[in-house]
């Protein structure tokens, strides 16, 4: 069974852009570099040659990485979680020791904790998967555990 992958509707575009650029782009870039290394000869030899490929694996396995993503998406609505239980796309409001914080729950490629997205697979977003208004949500995470009620879902 193919793994999946929670997605917004901007995360599919931006791996889509990304899966782009590198086929289209940079591999054609790449092959280039490859033809004029390998035109200089002994190959043994050739730093050149031998960075190219090197970078070529790279990017390579990056583009099936990228195809696994998006033959694995499913796309989810920021904020369309909604509903009276935290899901995956739901935007939560909790409060942890008389603070209020929003999070937004999503897949873990799109996770970015600064701007409040939180993964479904950190120990926050589990702790949160599940629970309705009211219910507290207990996160063990290397700083030690953390008590978040939840107060709103949208």
């Amino acid at each position: 069974m193919a793994d999946v992958h929670y997605l917004t509707p901007e995360g599919k575009a931006k791996a889509k852009a990304e899966l782009d650029d590198l086929i289209n782009n940079k591999r054609v870039a790449l092959a280039k570099r490859l033809r004029d290394a390998i035109q200089q000869g002994d190959l043994s030899e050739n730093a050149d040659y031998h960075a190219a490929k090197e970078d070529q694996a790279f990017l390579e396995g990056k583009i099936l990485e990228l195809q696994a993503i998006l033959r694995g998406a499913v796309i989810i609505e920021e904020g369309g979680g909604g509903g009276d239980m935290v899901q995956v796309g739901s935007r939560v409001t909790v409060e942890e020791s008389g603070d209020k914080l929003m999070f937004t729950v999503v897949g873990a490629k799109e996770a970015n904790p600064r701007e409040g997205k939180i993964s479904n697979e950190s120990p926050v977003g589990k702790a949160l998967l599940g629970r309705r208004v009211g219910e507290v949500a207990r996160a063990a995470t290397p700083a030690g555990e953390i008590v978040y009620k939840v107060i709103k879902i949208q």
